[in-house]
């Protein structure tokens, strides 16, 4: 990285809502709502994750680097994380069917030194791999990768290169072009803007994005705490951390948690409604949505952050929100 600020492709006033059918919304949300509700029982049983902080953060500034669109490096992440669960999942089936079967153990130090090795050669091919679903006139080359991964000391052929992306898809089944988020967000925010939110949603989308970058950056600190709060205990065991796995992978329910912290951002006073439009069209419950619009504004106004604690200031109306959280409906499955 230079260190210069390169602009965004798309400016968030190019964004346009209310330009698309109303029948075309209803069939895409009916559409999201049905891969959201996979993707969350297809989840269930899942262990790790490596939405961390600073691979998070390398995504998010090799993204800025090459001048790619928000929605790259969160298709970037999520083509990461599913891959990388993949592979740990691969290397625990291997020694499960191993002790079963009394064979000779493979030399899991050389395993795990491979994948650390190759680990940054996998993100870079993650985010090749987004660009090229995002824009076909702006794919990152095989050139400009190699060149970066030089730059940092890796040394890779044109060949590798092309093998890791193939590795990458076929691990996945070449399923990588999935709803994120931000996917959620938009639809959303354009369903809202048909029912008559007082918030604007281009004013919405531009916080949007912002907290979305901070809930990706702060992934585990804000899930902790939303998990300590819905079984109102600090301690949670390790199965209630194990069931939890599936609020992490529902984007509809992030989605509605990210517009419901920006709309209290934006003008509190609307805050209720927007609230109200969001339960109804997505059938998410109330205090579900308050919980987690409460999570999100406790690590992004400056309080409860890691290392830094404040009180929370008045004008958040955090008493309100702490009760509604404190009645989480995600307190069934987490206990």
């Amino acid at each position: 990285m230079d260190g210069r600020v390169r602009p965004r492709l798309a400016p968030v006033s190019e964004f346009q809502f209310g330009a698309v059918a109303t029948e075309t919304i209803e069939d895409a949300l009916l559409h999201l709502a049905q891969q959201n509700e996979q993707a969350v029982q297809e989840s269930a049983g899942r262990m790790g994750s490596f939405r961390e902080t600073r691979i998070v953060e390398f995504v998010f500034l090799l993204s800025e680097q090459w001048c790619l669109e928000k929605a790259v490096s969160y298709q970037a992440v999520e083509i990461l994380e599913r891959f990388m669960v993949k592979q740990a999942e691969n290397i625990c089936r291997q020694a499960t069917i191993q002790l079963r079967e009394k064979t000779v153990p493979q030399n899991w130090r050389a395993l795990k030194e491979q994948l650390f090795n190759k680990f940054i050669l996998r993100l870079v091919s993650c985010v090749q791999l987004a660009s090229k679903l995002s824009f076909h006139y702006k794919i990152i080359s095989n050139i400009t990768v190699l060149n970066f991964l030089q730059a940092l000391g890796y040394l890779h052929t044109n060949e590798e290169l092309l093998e890791s992306e193939l590795d990458i898809l076929k691990s996945l089944n070449f399923q990588i072009n999935l709803p994120t988020p931000l996917t959620y967000v938009e639809m959303l925010l354009e369903v809202l803007g048909y029912n008559g939110c007082l918030v604007p949603a281009t004013q919405l989308h531009a916080t949007c994005l912002t907290l979305l970058d901070l809930v990706y950056l702060l992934h585990e600190p804000i899930y902790e705490s939303l998990l300590r709060a819905s079984i109102e205990n600090s301690t949670p065991s390790q199965l209630q951390g194990e069931k939890f796995v599936s609020v992490k992978e529902d984007f509809m329910l992030l989605a509605v948690g990210i517009i419901a912290a920006s709309a209290f951002i934006q003008n509190h006073a609307c805050w209720s409604q927007v609230v109200g439009h969001l339960q109804s069209i997505t059938g998410i419950a109330l205090e579900s949505i308050a919980a987690f619009s409460y999570a999100i504004l406790m690590h992004s106004v400056g309080a409860n952050t890691p290392g830094r604690q404040q009180p929370i200031p008045p004008h958040l109306a955090a008493r309100a929100l702490r009760a509604a959280a404190s009645s989480s409906t995600w307190t069934e499955s987490a206990q």
